[in-house]
C-alpha cells in the first residue's frame, strides 16, 4: 500500500475523531446538544451521620449516594444540580436549619457527572457571608461551573455572563432566589436574588454575549405545595417574554408541573419547569421523598438557530440507609425494584403522588419511557 492508499484509509477515521474532538456531527445530523436538570441536594443532619459511618468516622463519605443514577447525568452532554447546602468547612457540620456540609459532597456530585452546582437558594447564606465565600473557592478547586452566588459586586460583573460552549451552542447560565431566610448578605457578598429590573439586564447582557440558548434557574414557589402559584407563573411569563429558552424552577421540595410554552414574538418553544423537587434529602413526607430529572433537546436548526427542541423527565426516590455503613442512595425510576423492601412502599406513594400531578398538568413533557 502505498503512503498516499493509507493516508486516504485512515481519513474516514481522523474525521470521526476530528468530529468527537469538536463535537460536530455527521453530515445531515443536526447540530445539538441533552441538558439535564435536578432538584435541591440537600444535606441533612442524618445524612451527615451517614456519611460519617461510611468515612469510617474519619471522613464523609458520600460515593454510595449516586452510583446508580450517574450513568443517566453522565449520558447528557451537560448537568446542572441545585447545591442547597454551603460549604462552610469543618470540622463541624450541621443540618437543618442552617446546613452546612463537607467539600466531599459536593465532590460526590461532581463525580456522579455534574457540571454545574446552582448556589442562589435561601440556605445559601446559612453559615453567613464567610462560609458563602467559602464555597464558591471550593467549587472552583473542584474545577465546577457554579453561579447564584459571588465573593462580591466586582465578582458578579466579572463572572456574569456565564456561556458555555456545548457541542458547538452556546448556552448562557443565570440562577437567582426570592431569599435567604431573612440572613441579609453581609461584607459586600453578592446573591443574584429576582429582582426583576437586574434579571432583564443580566438577560440582554448574556444574549448580547452570544448566548444562543440562555437558561434561567429560579428559587421559587411555595414549599410542599403541589402546583405552582401566580406569582410562578407571572415571572415565568416575564422571562418568557424576554426571551429565555429553558426556565428551570426549584425549592419547594416537591414536583410542580413542566409545560413547553410558545413564544409567538420569536416563534420558538420554551420549557418552564415550576419545581424539580428534592434531588436527595431526608425529608420524610410522601411527597418529599424524591424528585424529578429533567432532560432538554436543544437543536441548531437549517436556518443556524439553536433552539429548545423537546424534553423528558424521570422521577427520583431518595432511600434512607438500611444500616450498617450504608448510605443515602438516589434510584431512577427504572432501578426501582432495588429499592430497599422497607422503602419500596414509600416510593409507590410518591410516584404515584407527582404522577397524578404531572399526567393531569404537564404540557408536552412526557414521563421518559426507555
Amino acid at each position: 500500500m502505498t503512503l498516499l492508499n493509507a493516508l486516504h484509509s485512515l481519513l474516514p477515521t481522523l474525521i470521526s475523531l476530528l468530529g468527537f474532538i469538536t463535537g460536530a456531527t455527521e453530515p445531515g445530523e443536526a447540530q445539538g446538544a441533552d441538558l439535564l436538570f435536578v432538584g435541591d441536594a440537600m444535606q441533612h443532619q442524618a445524612q451527615l451521620d451517614a456519611a460519617l459511618s461510611a468515612g469510617g468516622g474519619r471522613s464523609y463519605d458520600y460515593s454510595d449516594c449516586f452510583t446508580l443514577i450517574a450513568p443517566e447525568v453522565t449520558k447528557a452532554d451537560y448537568a446542572v444540580c441545585n447545591l442547597e447546602v454551603p460549604l462552610g468547612g469543618g470540622p463541624s457540620y450541621s443540618g437543618y436549619p442552617c446546613f452546612s456540609a463537607p467539600d466531599s459532597y459536593a465532590e460526590a456530585l461532581r463525580d456522579a457527572g455534574f457540571d454545574m452546582f446552582l448556589t442562589a437558594n435561601n440556605h445559601c447564606l446559612d453559615r453567613r457571608d464567610k462560609a458563602a465565600r467559602r464555597t464558591l473557592t471550593a467549587l472552583d478547586s473542584l474545577h465546577v461551573d457554579h453561579t447564584g452566588t459571588f465573593h462580591d459586586a466586582a465578582d458578579r460583573e466579572n463572572k456574569l455572563p456565564l456561556i458555555k460552549d456545548i457541542n458547538g451552542i452556546k448556552v448562557g447560565f443565570l440562577n437567582y432566589t426570592y431569599g435567604t431566610n431573612g440572613i441579609p448578605p453581609q461584607d459586600g457578598i453578592e446573591v443574584a436574588m429576582i429582582d426583576r429590573e437586574r434579571m432583564a439586564r443580566e438577560i440582554d447582557l448574556t444574549r448580547a454575549a452570544g448566548a444562543e440558548i440562555l437558561v434561567v434557574a429560579v428559587h421559587w414557589g411555595i414549599e410542599y405545595v403541589l402546583l405552582q402559584n401566580r406569582n410562578q407563573e407571572d415571572l415565568a411569563d416575564f422571562l418568557v417574554d424576554r426571551g429565555v429558552d429553558l426556565v428551570i424552577g426549584g425549592h419547594p421540595h416537591v414536583v410542580q408541573p413542566m409545560k413547553v410554552v410558545r413564544n409567538e414574538k420569536e416563534q420558538k418553544d420554551v420549557l418552564v419547569v415550576y419545581s424539580l423537587g428534592n434531588f436527595i434529602s431526608n425529608m420524610k413526607t410522601t411527597d418529599t421523598r424524591g424528585g424529578a430529572l429533567v432532560r432538554a433537546r436543544i437543536e441548531r436548526d437549517a436556518d443556524g438557530k439553536a433552539r429548545f427542541k423537546h424534553a423528558d423527565y424521570d422521577l427520583l426516590f431518595s432511600a434512607k440507609p438500611t444500616g450498617g455503613k450504608s448510605n443515602f442512595k438516589v434510584y431512577p425510576s427504572q432501578a426501582s425494584e432495588s429499592i430497599p423492601a422497607s422503602q419500596r412502599g414509600h416510593w409507590k406513594l410518591f410516584e404515584r403522588s407527582a404522577r397524578r400531578v404531572l399526567d393531569a398538568h404537564n404540557v408536552g413533557v412526557p414521563f421518559k419511557t426507555n
